[in-house]
């Protein structure tokens, strides 16, 4: 069975680098994804599969 997750027992450190990589997780997403419009390369959409999941991750409080 899976441990449940619990946001308060990181260290302080730790939440705030959560915190911090949360605010600026969709301008970064919303950046790539303009940018992956205009010079569609495969590093681009790569990265900005990675920042999606990275968003969806913390917005659904996996990590």
């Amino acid at each position: 069975m899976r441990k449940k997750y619990n946001i308060y027992s990181l260290p302080p450190w730790l939440r705030t680098v959560r915190a911090v990589a949360a605010q600026f997780s969709i301008p970064f997403c919303i950046f790539q994804g303009i940018r992956t419009i205009f010079f569609p390369t495969t590093v681009d959409v790569l990265l900005l599969t990675i920042f999606v999941l990275v968003s969806l991750a913390l917005y659904l409080e996996i990590i």
